[in-house]
């Protein structure tokens, strides 16, 4: 009995994926990612400025993505944020990333559990790498990210500008409380 619920729930998951992947509406197949990424300068510590809603952030503040080059090639990528409050308790989320097409660097797979693997795709990326805009394979995903704790409005209003362009629900998004002690 174990069994076959186990594969029925594997066959939904599968399903769910391939009809999210075949609604080309949300597909961000269309926006090209940024080429010639230097990842030795995109590595560090981010800020998590604003974000599109989903269940795996919900409700956390304080949020970074910290990236680090690891001996084998791979990036290791931490995500943490804190539930409700900067005194809320710490979510961390730790995983491995990579390019899997060295011809297309923008681009990169990242996975918190193997053997699953959603695309990181870089969009937008400063020429001094201060800040970034990044999404999936699909618009139900968009961050912006910072190098600081906080993008002046006219920046910020660029980004919405480009991201509404590029056909992605601004109107959704949630500036992320960045607070620190």
């Amino acid at each position: 009995m174990y069994k076959i619920l186990k594969y029925s729930g594997i066959c939904v998951l599968i399903s769910v994926l391939f009809v999210s992947c075949n609604d080309k509406s949300k597909s961000t197949d269309d926006i090209p990612s940024v080429n010639n990424v230097d990842l030795s300068k995109y590595v560090g510590k981010w800020y998590e400025i604003a974000r599109l809603p989903h269940s795996f952030e919900k409700d956390l503040v304080n949020v970074t993505a910290t990236y680090e080059i690891l001996d084998n090639g791979k990036i290791r990528v931490i995500n943490e944020g804190y539930k409700k409050s900067p005194d809320g308790k710490i979510s961390t989320a730790k995983g491995k990333a990579w390019i899997p097409d060295s011809r297309v660097s923008g681009v990169l797979k990242v996975s918190f559990f193997w053997p699953f693997s959603a695309n990181y795709k870089i969009i937008l990326l400063d020429k001094d790498y201060k800040y970034a805009v990044v999404t999936s394979n699909t618009k139900k995903y968009l961050w912006f990210l910072s190098r600081t704790l906080e993008l002046d409005d006219k920046t910020y209003n660029q980004l919405i500008n480009f991201a509404t362009e590029k056909g992605f629900q601004t109107e959704n998004l949630i500036k992320v409380l960045q607070s620190w002690k």
